[in-house]
């Protein structure tokens, strides 16, 4: 082979190898792609779920249903005094009326005492049928609510008219407030308080400023109310009150007089 055809050829190699040099020589040895992660700023912490009730006044929960931390419709719970028929579809000679004792029991036939305060009808139609699990063969029973305590709320404090009424449909605050008569020429009117009960000790509370939402004609954060409510217009401004409160210290706002 010719030294001169040599010379070319490798000249022609080199050409062709030439880019796939360059690429390894600008690459560091056991150099690593990364990708590179902005730093995230931590998130803001949620909002006091148990501070204040007057700091968020006139808003509407985190659901944005206007109402006070609860179910819009919630199913009756018994009361004392109540009267219930508890009917059997098998066993119909078990068929009986019962009414719920001033400490909270029924006496149910043949089965003893059976706690039904503050139990719903589906609630206490399980009880039943637990109760008598072992009498019976696969009980099914049927709880109907025959006489109750009607649903009330309180109206209290600066208010024309204050007292228990009777709470019929849809009510709000701001339609509590007119059925009472109105607010006084003294009442603080841009901190009513709403205490609504979540447990037999416990209430829980909310300040409303009725004053905005009708200054602006909206009333889309005026709560309903449930049954049991109690709606309380000071005289003074609210300085401090917490989400939840004793229930023993209802008695403090059952009159009109100052915090």
């Amino acid at each position: 082979m010719r030294p001169s055809f040599l010379f070319v050829l490798s000249v022609f190699a080199g050409l062709l190898l030439k880019p796939v040099f360059e690429v390894a020589a600008a690459q560091e040895p056991g150099e690593n792609r990364r990708v590179h992660h902005e730093p995230v700023a931590p998130e803001k912490n949620a909002p006091e779920k148990f501070g204040p009730a007057i700091s968020q006044p006139d808003g509407a929960d985190g659901t944005g249903n206007p109402v006070l931390g609860r179910e819009r419709r919630p199913l009756y719970r018994l009361s004392k005094s109540d009267v219930v028929e508890v009917s059997f579809a098998f066993a119909p000679e078990f068929d009986q009326t019962l009414t719920v004792q001033p400490d909270g029991f029924i006496t149910l036939r043949e089965a003893g005492h059976l706690v039904a305060e503050g139990l719903t009808a589906p609630e206490l139609e399980g009880a039943v049928e637990k109760a008598y699990a072992t009498t019976l063969h696969n009980p099914r029973v049927t709880v109907a609510l025959k006489d109750f305590e009607r649903p009330y709320f309180v109206a209290s404090g600066e208010l024309t008219h204050p007292g228990k009424y009777e709470l019929r449909g849809n009510t709000s605050v701001v339609e509590a407030v007119a059925m009472a008569g109105g607010f006084t020429r003294e009442s603080r009117h841009s901190q009513v308080v709403l205490f609504r009960r979540v447990s037999p000790d416990l209430m829980e509370t909310r300040v409303l400023n009725i004053k905005r939402m009708l200054n602006r004609r909206n009333l889309k954060e005026d709560p309903y109310l449930q049954p049991g409510d109690y709606v309380f217009v000071p005289r003074s401004t609210v300085s401090k009150i917490m989400r939840f409160v004793p229930a023993t210290s209802m008695g403090m706002y059952s009159t009109a007089a100052k915090f």
